[in-house]
């Protein structure tokens, strides 16, 4: 089966109709106004709009209440919601909206990666470092052998400091399933690149890029 590929941070047109064309599985919003991808559930439903069916659509959130949730789910359809919290706040999640919810979870040794079930997915990525106002892999890679072996209890995807030049590598020593970029296939901070995204994929998929 194909790595699948999600393209997280999504802001413009430009960035969601790569993403779409060039066979990203997952297209991801974030809704965490610290984010320098943070987006509006308006705009975010607006771009989602350019295209019936394609990727799913996953919405990242960061602590939410269930308020911050029912915002953004009365205005943007999405097929699954991506969360920083503790286990049993995922788990209220999943059974209070009935959506997949994907647990994110930063590791800096193999006794950190989870044995227990989440409710749907992992995304295995580094910790933040210290003093960081922002949850997630920052752009920061971990050892990815640390994933070798390891029987994840659910689907599971690498996230964290990923970029075209090095996803495939960092497929064939961690085993993962998919990967998760943001940052990695950007101009700027918060700017997709459609070269770099179209990259990507490809290197995910082993296809050379032309």
């Amino acid at each position: 089966m194909p790595v699948g590929v999600k393209i997280c941070g999504i802001t413009d047109a430009t960035g969601f109709d790569t993403a779409a064309q060039a066979g990203a599985r997952w297209i991801g919003f974030v809704f965490f106004d610290r984010s320098p991808r943070d987006i509006a559930p308006r705009a975010a439903a607006a771009l989602s709009a350019r295209m019936t069916g394609g990727p799913e659509r996953i919405g990242l959130f960061v602590q939410p209440d269930d308020i911050a949730i029912e915002r953004v789910l009365d205005t943007v359809p999405l097929d699954g919601l991506q969360v920083y919290a503790p286990q049993q706040r995922v788990i209220e999640i999943r059974q209070r909206f009935g959506l997949p919810v994907w647990r994110a979870v930063g590791i800096e040794s193999r006794a950190d990666l989870p044995v227990h079930a989440s409710p749907d997915r992992l995304v295995i990525e580094s910790r933040p470092p210290a003093g960081s106002t922002r949850p997630g892999g920052n752009a920061r890679q971990f050892d990815w052998t640390l994933t070798q072996g390891w029987k994840s209890p659910v689907p599971w995807m690498l996230a964290g400091g990923l970029t075209p030049d090095n996803v495939g590598r960092a497929i064939a020593l961690s085993g993962a399933e998919a990967v998760d970029v943001s940052s990695g296939v950007e101009s700027a901070p918060g700017v997709k690149s459609p070269a770099l995204i179209r990259a990507f994929i490809a290197a995910a998929s082993g296809v050379p890029t032309p």
